[in-house]
């Protein structure tokens, strides 16, 4: 999937990768593995996998990387994590999940070129599966990669269209067949990548043999 020639093509084309981020503050991320973990180890994971989702992404090559945070970047929150001159920063701003993605892409693509939104609690979206789909861009409008729980781990797009975010039920298992069907009424091309897992719940930890 996607070649070294298709991989080249997308990386001089430019394709931003988007990494919507919380600040790993303990209580306020990770909430559902706090049962498990507690608070302090919970951020920790976070903190660990966000670290791990920047690097994959500047790794893979394919365009600039950016931070969509969640306080703004400038908040002391985030301490030192997102001083370095390989990153882009942003802040998601007001408004639901929605409302966020959407200001987000729409502002990326008006830029005039394709980009790629992720979460950073997926270990197996890598370098590798983010150029893939960078090549995948080349010749679709539209490309998911779904999470085994029924959401999306990343979602690049070359066009803008507002009914992929708004009206959405997130955090839901209908997110990634929602936002397919709605692509394929607007008639675009797309594809559709293997599903992957997240880390979201102490079974996810067990699955991934994060935990004993």
């Amino acid at each position: 999937m996607g070649g070294t020639l298709s991989w080249v093509a997308a990386r001089m084309s430019g394709v931003r990768i988007i990494i919507f981020a919380k600040a790993p503050v303990p209580g306020s991320v990770k909430t559902r593995l706090v049962p498990a973990l507690g608070q302090q180890a919970a951020a920790e994971l976070a903190r660990s996998m966000l670290k791990e989702t920047i690097l994959e992404a500047t790794a893979a090559g394919v365009g600039p990387t950016e931070i969509c945070g969640d306080p703004e970047p400038a908040d002391p929150s985030w301490g030192s994590l997102l001083e370095t001159d390989a990153l882009e920063l942003s802040a998601q701003g007001e408004g639901g999940l929605g409302e966020r993605l959407a200001r987000a892409a729409q502002r990326a693509l008006g830029d005039g070129s394709p980009a790629v939104l992720i979460g950073s609690d997926c270990p197996s979206l890598n370098r590798h599966r983010l150029r893939d789909i960078a090549a995948q861009l080349e010749d679709h409008d539209a490309v998911i990669q779904p999470a085994m729980d029924g959401g999306y781990v990343a979602l690049g797009l070359r066009k803008f269209h507002p009914s992929l975010f708004h009206g959405i039920a997130w955090s839901t298992e209908a997110v990634a067949n929602d936002t397919v069907r709605r692509i394929i009424q607007l008639g675009w091309t797309y594809f559709i990548a293997e599903p992957l897992r997240d880390i979201d719940t102490p079974e996810d930890l067990k699955a991934e043999g994060l935990t004993a």
